[in-house]
């Protein structure tokens, strides 16, 4: 897939941030439809006016909160009678909550929206769209949105990162099914990045040669290898030494190593996005 040009494009968490940056990328490639999923309505409406322009691609937006199963279900219903199947999926929407040892938590509210977001969110979103994809017999994508926290472990962020952990693991598995089932005609690529300056980790500190990746870069680097297929996207390179260094090392030397490059002390000082 050179291009998602004609084709239809659906967005998760795409009133700001990454997704609203995947959004811009369709429309420059003029899709066909350009359909915004979000919770944030005011900031919905905004970008998907933003987006609309006389002579490119029908904009569609839907509110709605992807932690919500039954909301999945009414929207995909309402997306397959309006706009049609959907080639080419992002499943971008995503939460991170608190800042201590997970013993500290306050809110067991927190655990439930961080994995029903990260986690159930994207199984169930592209169950609404997946069928029509293989049943179709062209080109089709799906690319989901995990995080270098799915690759190695991190204090502070236990939750996220076994709600992540948990998004690798279903991602990768269903396009090993789509092989598997020779229908390899639809693409699934898990992109597993470290923190973005979106403002979602703010106060998230770089680490040994890694610093916040710059929103832009990720985005271009997600997007084009979506196109081409690749199955999993890790960045920066250090994350896939990080990867490789904890599938070899010891445990013990494995931790002795991520404590002093600073990839265990990175999210010490993490405040997270201001309301």
């Amino acid at each position: 897939m050179d291009t998602v040009a004609g084709r239809k494009v659906l967005i998760t968490g795409a009133a700001m941030g990454l997704g609203r940056s995947f959004a811009e990328r369709a429309v420059r490639e003029r899709a066909a439809d350009v359909v915004l999923w979000d919770v944030n309505e005011r900031a919905l409406k905004e970008t998907a006016a933003e987006l609309a322009t006389p002579d490119g691609p029908r904009i569609h937006h839907y509110v709605v909160d992807v932690s919500d199963a039954q909301a999945i279900a009414a929207a995909g219903a309402s997306v397959r009678a309006e706009v049609g199947d959907i080639d080419v999926l992002i499943n971008n929407a995503g939460i991170v909550r608190g800042n201590g040892y997970f013993w500290e938590t306050r809110d067991r509210a927190d655990i439930e929206k961080t994995v029903a977001i990260n986690s159930l969110a994207p199984m169930y979103v592209t169950l609404e769209f997946l069928p029509a994809m293989v049943a179709g017999r062209t080109p089709a994508r799906v690319l989901t949105i995990a995080s270098s926290a799915a690759l190695v472990a991190n204090p502070r962020m236990s939750v996220y990162a076994g709600s992540k952990w948990a998004a690798l693991g279903w991602s990768d598995s269903v396009r090993l099914e789509l092989e598997q089932s020779g229908n390899e005609h639809v693409k699934v690529t898990t992109f597993c990045p470290t923190y973005i300056n979106t403002g979602m980790f703010e106060g998230a500190r770089g680490f040994w040669f890694t610093p916040i990746i710059e929103q832009d870069e990720a985005v271009d680097t997600a997007w084009a290898e979506m196109k081409k297929g690749t199955p999993l996207v890790v960045m920066p390179w250090t994350s896939r030494l990080n990867r490789a260094i904890s599938g070899l090392l010891p445990l013990k030397v494995r931790d002795f190593y991520l404590n002093t490059v600073g990839v265990y002390h990175s999210m010490d000082e993490f405040t997270g996005r201001k309301a």
